[in-house]
Formats: C-alpha cells, structure tokens, sequence
C-alpha cells in the first residue's frame, strides 16, 4: 500500500516540500515521472551536483560527487551511472533519489562491469579468495569498483526503488572528505551508509551485489527495507543489513545469500541523546549460506538484536547459515515486553554444524512452537517459557529435516563449502509444493512503517504485510519480485 500522510520532522518535511514542487502530474498519454526542475546538461557528473538524470540515458562519474544540503539528484528510470575510476562515490548532504521500475531498473557499477556482466557477475562456486566480486584486490581496479552512496548528518532522504548498486566499496584514503563525519582513514566503505535519526532511507525492490562489507548502514534514522536481493556480500567482515541505536523501521521480504556474517542486524550501540531506541521487525526474508566468511567466530547470525535493540523477528527461513537466529545477552538485547520476540521462522541446516546453532549457544533463547523444528522438541535442558542462556544440545536428528521445498535450489548440499554458494541467478526461492512453509506464518506481526510520512506519490514506500507463509516469496506473489 502506498503512504501519504505529511513530515514529522521539520527538516525532512521543509526538504519534501521542496521535492513535491519539483513533481508535475501530466494529461498527457505517457506516464510523467519525478524530476527536479533541473535537467542535467552532461553525462559526466563530477563536483557538487543537483538536477535530474533522464530517463533512458547513461552518466559517468570518476570522483567523489556531493549533493549538496537542500539540493536533490535524481535518477529517473532506466538510468545507468557508470564509474570511471574506484573513487567515484555520492557524498550526500541532501537528497538523493533513484526511481527504477520493475521494466526499467536503473544501474550504478564500474564501466567495465556494465560492459561485461558476465565476467564479474560470477553464478559458480568460486573460492573467496578468487571471486571477482567478494575479493579487494579482484575488485579493485578501475571499471569494476566505487565508494559507495555516503550520507551525512545532514541528508534528509535517500530513496533508492528497483536499482542494482553493484562493486560498491573499497577503503577510506587518508584526505578523503569521508574523513570528517563519516570514517576514519582506512575504514571498509559501506554500499550505502545514512546517519540522520530524523531522515529517511527508503531501499526497495533492489539489488547489491559485490561489496567490501556492509549493504545498508545505518547510525540512525527511519527505514524501510522491502524485497531486496543481496548477493556475494563482503569477503570476510560485512552484514547484509544492519542498523545501530536511533534507527527504526521494518526488514522485509529479503532474499540474502552468502553474506559473510550476518543478514539482518539491530543493535542500540552508539544511540545519541534524544534518540528512539533501535526497534527493526524483520519478517518474511529468506537467509542462505551466511555468516562462513567471518573473521569473528562468534559472529553469522542471520537474525541479530544486539545491545538494548529490540523488535519482532517472525516469517523467516533461513538455510544452511552459520547461526540462525542471535538475542545477545552481554549487553543484552531488549527482551522485555511484547515488541521483542520471534516464532513462526523456518531453519534447515546439511549438517550437525549448522544445527547445533539454531539456537546459539552462549546467548539468548526463548522457546516456542511455531518455529519449524519447534525449540522444545531438541532442547531438553529447559522447558520454561521466559528468556534464557542457551546451553550445548546435539542436533544430529535435525541434518537434513524440514527441506523448504525451494522450486529450484539444491537441498542437501553436497560437495561445495556453503561459503562459495553466493548468488541467486538461476536459481528459484519460491515455494514448491509441499513446503513446509506454505502456511506456516503469522499475519499478527504489524510493520512499524516508520517511514509512513513520505507524502508524494513516486517516493513514498510501498509496505508488504507480513504472509501466512514463510520467507521472502509467499505463494501469493505478493513478496520479492526479483
């Protein structure tokens, strides 16, 4: 459903009213789209730039590009930006906005990336280490790598609908503008990064793939992440999605594969002084293969609240990843009342490996019986009904139960690492038949919608309730599109 209601926050609301007035209904017989009252002149953006890309057309950029506070960049629909050099990344002080469709994605990658897509875009199992789109010396060259969409404190809106941001990363050079305010000298660089607690980021529909480390990183702010696809994330130190303290809203109808921790991540960590508390409900995404690259052993939760965080973690399938589904207990996760909790999340593991953490040991577990395996059927040291520290349990008779009937995805796995099974092409994560997971969900779970006051019609988000059943493609099609 889509949301029209006004800006809370002052500053975004003033930045929205700039944007609606940009944004002309047409009687005309083509559909109009969004666009500044500037059209951009050049297909190469370098300095501070404002304006629209039109629809249909090719940019460039070889340089840090800033949008200044108060200024909006604009792509319309069917636009490629295309980077030139590694350094090439969006500083955004303002808004940024990217507007694909479902028939005309818009693409930001490295030339040589967009004129050979096979090349980089790798779909068979390949060693980490020599992956064209995990590996920092395969992605660093010119043609494949950028820094990634970097906002400030200032940015009030950062929309991103139907867009592959494809090879975003790299590290952080000494003298770079991203040293004030952002990272410090020789940082990994986020995919895309946003810390305005009364900002919104809006990522939809979308594709990463290719990265240094995280996808999404948000210090603080109001978001609204539905029916992405996440692939080949980080080398060995990178979460899908993952949120600190100010930062509220809902994670949605995910397909995340082979991510090298975790997939989706809350933590209250770093909240400032007037904040809200980190509060994320992640229901119906589907999690596979990750957390095998971590450097940190105890890290590869595919779920994970963390430090005063709290939220609803329901609907979701996760298969063959390292840990299933983390509450920390040291400094604990927000456990207390009825917006913390999970149930009704599918887990499914090829070996004692992956099953033995279902319910991680050393931290926090509640038991219930919607969770397929129910927790009560394998874990016999505690029987109660209130949070509790996990002990060791064996789960040999879970190897290989509970397949979720993927329509094209091989179960069980054999003869490959889990952790050199990282892309989605070619494969099918709907529902077959059978599934165990056709049903099995919960529609109690109501999205927070955090990001509800985007008033105008092309920007605000569009929610996905959550689905009788489980995982990011419901048998209704109303889930992931990709």
């Amino acid at each position: 459903m889509k949301i029209r209601n006004l800006f809370a926050a002052s500053t975004v609301f003033a930045a929205m009213v700039v944007l609606a007035s940009c944004s002309k209904e047409s009687s005309t017989v083509s559909t109009p789209q969004f666009k500044t009252a500037v059209t951009l002149k050049k297909d190469t953006l370098s300095g501070s730039v404002k304006g629209t890309m039109t629809s249909g057309k090719t940019y460039y950029f070889a340089s840090p590009v800033t949008i200044n506070s108060g200024d909006t960049l604009v792509m319309q629909s069917g636009v490629k930006l295309l980077s030139l050099d590694p350094s090439a990344m969006l500083i955004v002080n303002g808004v940024f906005i990217s507007l694909g469709t479902k028939a005309q994605p818009n693409w930001i990658t490295g030339v040589d990336a967009d004129k050979n897509p096979s090349t980089y875009k790798q779909t068979t199992y390949l060693d980490p280490n020599t992956d064209k789109g995990l590996c920092l010396t395969c992605l660093n060259g010119t043609g494949k790598l950028w820094g990634g969409i970097q906002c400030s404190v200032t940015a009030t809106l950062l929309d991103i609908k139907w867009t592959h941001l494809d090879f975003a990363g790299g590290t952080v050079a000494t003298g770079s503008p991203l040293t004030s305010g952002f990272y410090a000298a020789g940082a990994a660089l986020f995919v895309t990064y946003f810390q305005n607690p009364n900002g919104v980021y809006i990522l939809e529909d979308s594709w990463v793939y290719g990265s240094t480390t995280d996808a999404a990183r948000v210090n603080a702010g109001k978001i609204h992440f539905m029916r992405n696809t996440i692939e080949k994330l980080a080398y060995n130190d990178g979460d899908a999605l993952n949120v600190k303290g100010g930062t509220v809203g809902d994670m949605a109808y995910n397909l995340i594969i082979g991510s090298a921790k975790g997939g989706t991540k809350a933590s209250n960590k770093g909240i400032a002084v007037g904040s809200p508390q980190c509060n994320i409900n992640m229901y119906n995404n589907t999690y596979l293969n990750g957390g095998w690259r971590s450097v940190d052993p105890d890290r590869g939760a595919n779920v994970d609240y963390e430090q005063g965080a709290k939220g609803l973690a329901f609907n979701n399938i996760m298969v063959n990843c390292k840990t299933g589904l983390r509450y920390l207990e040291n400094p604990v996760a927000d456990t207390v009342g009825n917006d913390s909790g999970y149930g009704n999340n599918l887990y499914y593991g090829d070996s004692v490996k992956v099953t033995d953490q279902f319910l991680p040991t050393t931290h926090l577990g509640k038991l219930n019986t919607t969770d397929i395996p129910a927790p009560g059927t394998y874990y016999t040291a505690y029987k109660g009904i209130h949070w509790f520290i996990v002990a060791t349990y064996d789960g040999t008779a879970l190897v290989s139960q509970n397949d979720p009937k993927f329509v094209h995805y091989p179960l069980p796995i054999t003869g490959q690492a889990l952790r050199n099974i990282t892309w989605a092409d070619g494969f099918d994560f709907h529902l077959a038949t059978g599934s165990p997971a056709i049903g099995k969900g919960t529609t109690a779970v109501t999205p927070i919608n955090a990001t509800i006051s985007v008033s105008n019609k092309y920007l605000a988000a569009t929610v996905t309730p959550p689905n009788k059943d489980l995982g990011a493609y419901p048998t209704d099609g109303t889930g992931n599109q990709h």
